[in-house]
């Protein structure tokens, strides 16, 4: 009776030969690979052990089931969200607790809020780190633009920047610091307003970040102002891309060095409005750009000049 190798024909989705290298380095003898390790079949030299399994760390039986992988790392939590939370008032079902269990609860949220910082370095980044987030809510920003400040405020902590300094400065001047990065047109006065200290002190820190950090920002231009201005004037397509267009070349000519950027910008919308038909107030556009309405006509008297 003839015989045969195991698995000659067959297959066995645990067990696989390696292709690369099919061969033992001491006995030249067969190669196999399972999900743990990678032996030799003749000698049992192991060559190769606790390979990394990609797959999930769960199983799911039922629809039903959630995953125990846990909420993602982020940049916007002291502890990169790792702590947890105990809830208030109700189960996982959503039913009302009693009268015993919610002071159980009370009592360990307690002592999980004593606990949850190790220095007061670390209490002071989750208030910083808790200003950013509520500022960039309150200017409706990205997550990323969140994270990204974020960081910068983490990263001038650990560079002694805050001694001296106001936590709620420092923070209003990194999210400030990010959109200047990326190229968001954010003014100075739109950071101030949303958040608690005064303009002067927010300058000071911004400038501190840009100095000691050495921050990627570029010059804002009007051109970045216009789509926002517009979309807050509610003009029409053909008024914003002619306001785009007056913009990009007085940036050209050299005719923006030294203004406002949303002052120009606005002035650019108000000179493409009257080409169009569409006669908006000065002080409508001087209002959306927080500006006065002389800086408006300055500058369209600067754009009637360069005939553009």
């Amino acid at each position: 009776m003839a015989t045969r190798e195991i698995y000659e024909t067959t297959f066995d989705e645990d067990v696989q030969t390696d292709a690369e290298s099919n061969q033992c380095p001491e006995c030249d003898g067969r190669v196999t690979t399972n999900a743990i390790e990678t032996v030799c079949e003749d000698c049992g030299l192991v060559i190769d052990e606790q390979r990394i399994d990609h797959g999930p760390e769960w199983r799911t039986f039922d629809e039903d089931e959630r995953e125990r992988t846990g909420a993602p790392l982020t940049a916007a939590r002291h502890d990169r969200g790792l702590s947890t939370e105990i809830g208030r008032g109700t189960d996982g079902n959503g039913n009302a607790l009693s009268g015993q269990k919610r002071r159980r609860l009370s009592r360990l949220r307690r002592e999980q809020t004593r606990g949850r910082f190790q220095s007061k370095a670390e209490r002071n980044l989750a208030h910083g780190l808790g200003e950013v987030r509520r500022i960039v809510s309150a200017l409706d920003l990205s997550e990323t633009i969140r994270d990204q400040a974020c960081r910068l405020f983490r990263s001038a902590q650990n560079e002694d920047l805050l001694q001296g300094r106001s936590i709620e400065a420092m923070a209003a001047a990194s999210v400030y610091g990010a959109c200047r990065c990326n190229g968001r047109p954010r003014t100075l006065d739109d950071i101030t307003d949303s958040s608690r200290v005064e303009q002067s002190r927010v300058t000071n820190a911004y400038t501190t970040l840009n100095t000691e950090l050495g921050l990627p920002a570029q010059p804002v231009t009007p051109s970045t102002f216009v789509p926002r201005l517009a979309s807050e004037l509610d003009v029409s397509d053909q008024i914003r891309q002619r306001a785009r267009q007056l913009a990009e070349a007085s940036e050209s000519t050299g005719a923006t060095t030294g203004v406002r950027p949303s002052g120009f910008a606005a002035a650019c919308l108000y000179k493409a409005g009257r080409e169009q038909g569409r006669w908006l107030t000065q002080s409508d556009v001087a209002e959306v750009a927080n500006v006065s309405p002389v800086t408006v006509r300055t500058h369209r008297d600067t754009l009637d000049e360069l005939a553009v």
